[in-house]
């Protein structure tokens, strides 16, 4: 599996699949591990990573959120404490099984066998609250929640280290993919300005396409992906779709990213009551 950005604290994967992330952190405290996933002998060679460097540390793992492609390498890390939105823990045992179903689905669909089971997390510390913290020794994980790409992400700031684990946001190959709420997702858009002004991030990890340490670059990614929404909201509410073209122009795998396109469109066309 690639690595796309390597240093003493910080370990980027990248799966070719959709330009995934998968991250390690590396502190004096712990070795957090966010959304191990895709093939497997990537999340093999995370977990081969992982246990090269480990040493004495605590093993934590971090999901963003429970799209299956960000939870399908849980069963790889069975000892590690986990940490996730508190609807993970909430989920009734029928959601739990679509979501297992669909990996397996992937694994049959391209005969991939892997060396660890196929489960659902449970989290051992759930984040239920804006600014939340978890501190093993000097390292401080905040959290945010983020509604809107799906109910139950979260961002994540690991401090001193100023490292951003930002989910399915802000990336710069994909435009706002919109699963569950057009209101919450722009209100999580807020939360990401805040948190820019609030904290000194020094690296940016969207759960898809390239990382960022320029500050200049982490503000362009909000302010497009508010253009994004704003136009959209004009386009659907003046029944000028046409005026989406344009936007979609800047993506470079947009004819990849229609389908998703058009599902934003008919759900904000749901909230507007149109």
């Amino acid at each position: 599996m690639p690595i796309s950005y390597r240093s003493e604290q910080v370990i980027i994967f990248q799966s070719p699949l959709y330009q995934t992330n998968s991250t390690i952190v590396i502190t004096n405290d712990i070795v957090l591990v966010v959304d191990p996933t895709w093939l497997p002998h990537e999340v093999d060679e995370i977990h081969d990573e992982v246990e090269r460097i480990r040493e004495n540390r605590q093993l934590v793992l971090l999901f963003t959120h429970s799209d299956f492609d960000h939870i399908l390498g849980a069963g790889a890390f069975p000892e590690a404490t986990t940490i996730a939105h508190q609807l993970f823990n909430q989920f009734s045992e029928v959601k739990k099984a679509e979501i297992l179903d669909t990996i397996q689905q992937f694994d049959q669909k391209y005969y991939l066998e892997r060396t660890y089971p196929n489960l659902f997390p449970q989290v051992d510390h759930p984040i239920s609250k804006d600014g939340q913290t978890i501190r093993f020794g000097q390292t401080t994980l905040t959290f945010y929640q983020t509604p809107g790409h799906t109910p139950d992400g979260v961002f994540c700031i690991v401090e001193p280290l100023g490292i951003w684990i930002a989910g399915d946001y802000l990336s710069d190959v994909e435009f706002p993919f919109i699963y569950d709420s057009f209101s919450a997702y722009q209100k999580t858009l807020i939360k990401a300005e805040i948190i820019l002004k609030q904290h000194s991030i020094r690296l940016l990890v969207p759960g898809h396409g390239q990382f960022t340490t320029d500050p200049n670059e982490m503000n362009h990614r909000c302010e497009q992906s508010k253009a994004y929404l704003k136009l959209l909201t004009h386009a659907v509410k003046t029944n000028q779709l046409h005026l989406l073209d344009q936007e979609l122009k800047h993506y470079r795998f947009r004819s990849g990213l229609i389908s998703s396109h058009e599902s934003n469109i008919q759900l904000i066309k749901k909230e507007l009551g149109l």
